[in-house]
């Protein structure tokens, strides 16, 4: 015999260690993916804010969380738009004066507008004032909207550049309030007199709700046709993705990759953990 014992052709010491470590580690990043696409697709996601429609609530460069389950479920809740889900389940209609994600019906991008009419609902915009019903919605001139120049907000040409009361550089627009017949109330700006502000009368079909963006001049919405990268039409409920809900990050667009420091010096620190 050659001495040799049955332990000299194990395994080297540790190894089995090694592959439980590996496996472990694998199966928490699996179950951690899951559990982010879980919270995703039913409960919150992220989204961002690319332009200046939805001036003076929302401002480019703001990042919110949209409500997955206030409107029910589709295929768009899921990542890549997965067709796993049929139609539309436990859905549930927009409130007027709800601030909505949904996708375009043209080209399947992300909008973001307030919902004004719904089903039913006669829809009017005369000389820029909003008539729902028949009935003008009180429209009350408030202080002016003053919102810092950065490389993501510079003055639309319906500002009056400005200071503010630092110096610093600032665009000046028309503020008002508007009422809907529920009580809700919101800002919108106004830049005059232009072609949207005139339009219809016009009913809400069936299963569709007319939107626009608080930025009334500077806003392709349900005033005009739904075509790519431009107006949305009467938007089919179909396409709504989730409700937004709240603020949890803002930068001015100032930010530089290789700048650390102008990750902080670029957030708008006021504007976090807002609801909307």
């Amino acid at each position: 015999m050659d001495g040799k014992t049955e332990d000299t052709i194990a395994s080297p010491e540790g190894g089995e260690e090694k592959r439980e470590t590996w496996g472990s580690f694998l199966g928490f990043v699996l179950k951690l993916v899951v559990a982010v696409l879980i919270f995703r697709s039913f409960f919150f996601s992220p989204f961002s804010i690319p332009s200046e429609s939805m001036l003076p609530r929302l401002w480019n460069g703001d990042y919110l969380l949209a409500s997955k389950w206030s409107y029910g479920y589709s295929r768009y809740s899921l990542p890549g738009e997965v067709p796993l889900i049929p139609g539309r389940i436990l859905a549930q209609q927009p409130e007027r004066g709800d601030v909505v994600i949904f996708k375009h019906p043209i080209d399947g991008t992300d909008y973001i507008k307030r919902v004004i009419a719904l089903p039913g609902d006669t829809i009017e915009m005369r000389s820029g004032q909003l008539v729902l019903n028949g009935t003008p919605v009180p429209k009350t001139r408030i202080e002016d909207f003053m919102i810092p120049v950065s490389p993501n907000t510079p003055c639309a040409w319906g500002a009056t550049p400005g200071k503010d009361a630092d110096g610093g550089d600032v665009c000046r627009y028309m503020r008002y309030r508007e009422t809907l017949p529920s009580g809700k109330t919101y800002e919108v700006l106004d830049f005059g007199m232009t072609p949207a502000d005139n339009y219809g009368p016009a009913i809400v079909p069936e299963d569709r709700m007319f939107v626009m963006g608080d930025n009334r001049d500077n806003s392709q919405d349900s005033r005009f046709p739904a075509m790519p990268a431009g107006g949305v039409g009467l938007v089919p409920q179909a396409n709504l993705v989730g409700k937004a809900s709240v603020m949890m990050w803002s930068t001015d667009g100032s930010a530089e990759w290789i700048k650390p420091w102008t990750w902080f010096s670029a957030a708008r620190w006021n504007r976090m953990g807002s609801g909307i």
